[in-house]
């Protein structure tokens, strides 16, 4: 059976790096020349682009959730206000991380990572029932912290699909 290639052979994430030749010199360490002559400093060092899967960004807001929900027990007594406050970032940094194609996720795994990070604050005590108890409790009384990190993570991810849309409407320059 035959196979098709699905994709060009110089598809930009599989390009490689190109090689310096023999007779030209390197060019400069911090970037391109300036007009007077200096070359410009080297740009700062910014956050890796992880790009998580749908189910990666998932289990990353859930990973971090419980460990939130562990910092908030030992700092703050179980504090379901620091919690709400460090969920905001959480599903914030869920919703950029996540790649392009997945952008649907963030926004459904933020509430899904509240819940499960909730239950070690949730204050159950005692069997199934009790815990369960606390857990619909904790949710319904913080439900505004549930809506604003599920806002936040659903704006991050509007604005990043309309860049998207509109980088794909430019007409490409050649120059």
């Amino acid at each position: 059976m035959e196979q098709h290639r699905t994709r060009s052979v110089d598809h930009p994430q599989r390009q490689q790096p190109e090689r310096q030749q023999p007779g030209r010199p390197a060019p400069p360490v911090g970037g391109v020349p300036a007009q007077g002559g200096r070359p410009r400093p080297a740009p700062a060092r910014r956050l890796p682009r992880a790009r998580l899967t749908g189910l990666g960004g998932g289990l990353f807001a859930c990973v971090a959730m419980t460990l939130v929900a562990g910092i908030a027990w030992l700092l703050f007594g179980g504090s379901l206000l620091a919690y709400g406050l460090l969920f905001l970032p959480v599903a914030a940094a869920t919703a950029l991380w996540v790649r392009p194609a997945d952008l649907i996720t963030a926004p459904i795994s933020a509430p899904i990572a509240f819940a499960v990070g909730v239950w070690p604050i949730s204050g159950g005590s005692g069997g199934f029932g009790a815990e369960l108890m606390g857990i619909v409790s904790a949710l319904s009384l913080h439900a505004g912290w549930l809506y604003g990190g599920t806002l936040v993570s659903a704006l991050i991810v509007v604005v990043r699909k309309a860049a998207l849309i509109s980088r794909r409407r430019l007409p490409r320059r050649t120059v």
